[in-house]
């Protein structure tokens, strides 16, 4: 079946990734799985997106769009955070796209902004090194709370997120004055 004839953009394939990204896990999202939700044949995926690293890059990006709008540098990061933090794995598909160069730089783009408008010295250094410590603090963070859905980190899942908040907002208030 054609991707066009079911009534599907990439918008909606996307919706449908992160849904499942959300349910199931990066581990089981595949393409297959995907063009199954959909109701499509896996190849009709193909008019939109070239391979699944290109479709988790779009993932990365609609999930880094969800931030919330930020002027500070502190509010720009806990606001990247807490959507990389909303969505299962999310901090894994993200870093992959950032290492990669396969998202749209989303992320260093509103940290330079931030850190322009803070008027840092050298806000592209800043935004560099801001992008590095969230998208390292989100793994941490994610990895943690799959450990202790399955009893190995000792913590209730729900509550990773919110004891390692203020960590991460000291880590970037200690980056705001470099």
């Amino acid at each position: 079946m054609d991707m066009r004839g079911a009534g599907h953009d990439l918008e909606s394939i996307i919706d449908q990734a992160i849904a499942l990204l959300d349910d199931i896990g990066l581990p089981d999202l595949s393409m297959r799985r995907l063009a199954g939700a959909l109701g499509v044949a896996p190849s009709a995926l193909y008019w939109h997106v070239a391979n699944k690293q290109t479709l988790l890059a779009a993932l990365a990006d609609r999930i880094v769009a969800e931030a919330a709008p930020a002027d500070g540098v502190d509010t720009t990061a806990l606001a990247l955070r807490d959507a990389i933090l909303a969505h299962r794995d999310a901090a894994e598909v993200v870093t992959s796209s950032a290492a990669l160069g396969l998202s749209s730089g989303a992320i260093r783009e509103r940290f330079h902004a931030a850190y322009t408008r803070a008027g840092s010295s050298d806000p592209a250094r800043a935004a560099a090194v801001a992008e590095q410590f969230l998208l390292g603090h989100t793994s941490l963070v994610q990895q943690r709370i799959q450990a202790a859905t399955i009893g190995a980190y000792d913590a209730n899942p729900r509550d990773v997120d919110t004891s390692t908040r203020a960590e991460f907002a000291d880590g970037i208030a200690a980056l705001s004055m470099l």
